[in-house]
């Protein structure tokens, strides 16, 4: 049984400094994405990367798109561990996304390249630990949904 799933936001532009889009240099890239159908989840502030004039204190959309691939895979990971009998007890990970920027201004992602560092209970289970990451970037609905390479690079220990 397929199922269709939606997903609503609201991103509203906060950065006009008094003059709208009057010039270039005259408006902040700042905005903030909230949620629609749950109100009360914390506002995420949004703004460019700093290349493109945004304030490096706030999410741009390039590092939210590394961390929702990273989201997604852990979280399938997780769920495979758990169905498969393996005791996860701490998961990190420091993804790395590469954009490629093109003359005239636009650009592609060319990759990103997740790096799990996984901590599991049964020195036994390490194997099939660092399997289940071949599944989870399968299962991933974010990394099915790209049109460039996402790899992991897992790490699993035993705690």
């Amino acid at each position: 049984m397929s199922r269709t799933h939606r997903y609503e936001v609201e991103v509203t532009w906060t950065g006009n400094t008094g003059s709208g889009t009057s010039g270039y240099r005259d408006y902040a890239r700042d905005h903030d994405v909230a949620g629609v159908e749950t109100p009360g989840k914390p506002v995420i502030l949004g703004s460019a990367d700093p290349a493109f004039r945004g304030d490096p204190q706030r999410w741009n959309p390039e590092e939210l798109l590394v961390v929702s691939l990273s989201q997604c895979h852990m979280l399938w990971y997780l769920a495979l561990c758990a169905k498969a009998g393996i005791v996860v007890t701490a998961y990190s990970d420091r993804p790395e996304g590469t954009m490629s920027e093109n003359a005239e201004g636009s650009g592609i992602f060319t990759d990103v390249t997740l790096r799990p560092q996984v901590s599991i209970t049964d020195p036994e289970r390490a194997g099939d630990a660092t399997g289940l990451h071949h599944e989870a970037h399968r299962m991933c609905f974010i990394a099915n949904s790209v049109n460039f390479p996402v790899t992991a690079e897992p790490t699993v220990t035993v705690s």
